[in-house]
């Protein structure tokens, strides 16, 4: 994948780059696998926003993309389109199986129309492939890994991603995240052989505010350039520091380090932390 830039008629496009979706076969979704969202703007069921700066955006349709596969296995699917998904960083494909049911899946890096691809318990080391983890070869680059058995892929799914299957001794799989964390996993997981495409997707600038605003994100302000009314930060002539020991949040809890973690009885599940050298 590569970079497109523009001439720089306008500020906007100066430093404005896009991606040149070379590797797009088709640009309209298939229709069966596809619904329609409501954008809620950051609010939760109550109507609450419990995430602020978000509203407004282009309108898109969810494509429905099987993140788990095992009710496919033994069935092979041939690649027959890779598309692109505007509600997640990697691109997709577009699989039909022998039975003749049409199923979208995250693309890995190197796949091609007319690939083929299975999912069984212990099968071909090759991209796209689905197995158990402990079919896997120690050292291979694995995405879209189960974290619990059955769940389905619920890590390494972001463009450009891998997940390093580091050791297959003991009852339980070592793999190291992409942040340099090692965690144990059961081997009954499944994992795609291979690592999620789309990788140059971290180096596009968005170059603008309107493009932004087209994602469903809206404006965000410092909290120092606000009345003390609204911020703790708020006040002051001029530009001036904010006063306090450690940043707070608008309704004045500890904000920027502060630890939020709740779930600690996954920790025996870590071997390595990403935060350690």
């Amino acid at each position: 994948m590569a970079l497109k830039k523009f001439k720089p008629t306008t500020p906007g496009l100066r430093q404005m780059t896009v991606s040149s979706f070379e590797e797009i076969t088709r640009t309209t979704p298939e229709k069966s696998l596809t619904i329609g969202i409501r954008k809620r703007a950051g609010r939760n069921n109550v109507g609450k926003i419990t995430t602020r700066h978000r509203g407004g955006g282009s309108k898109r349709l969810y494509r429905i993309v099987d993140f788990k596969r095992t009710d496919k296995i033994g069935i092979e699917g041939t690649v027959k389109h890779i598309e692109y998904d505007p509600n997640r960083t990697a691109y997709i494909i577009l699989v039909q199986y022998v039975d003749g049911e049409k199923r979208y899946h995250l693309a890995p890096e190197g796949i091609k129309v007319g690939d083929t691809i299975i999912t069984n318990p212990k099968c071909e080391i090759k991209t796209g492939n689905r197995m158990l983890i402990t079919s896997v070869p120690v050292g291979y680059s694995i995405y879209n890994v189960e974290l619990h058995e059955g769940r389905g892929g619920q890590m390494g799914r972001t463009a450009g991603s891998s997940i390093k299957l580091v050791s297959l001794e003991g009852e339980y799989a070592q793999v190291q995240m992409p942040s340099g964390e090692i965690r144990l996993i059961s081997k009954k997981c499944y994992a795609t052989i291979g690592s999620v495409g789309n990788a140059e997707w971290t180096n596009v600038k968005i170059g603008k505010a309107g493009r932004m605003r087209n994602m469903g994100r809206r404006p965000q302000v410092r909290g120092k350039a606000m009345n003390p009314v609204d911020h703790p930060h708020g006040g002051g002539e001029g530009r001036t520091s904010i006063g306090l020991k450690y940043p707070k949040t608008p309704w004045g809890l500890p904000a920027l380090g502060v630890k939020t973690r709740r779930r600690k009885s996954t920790n025996k599940m870590i071997v390595k932390d990403r935060r350690r050298k």
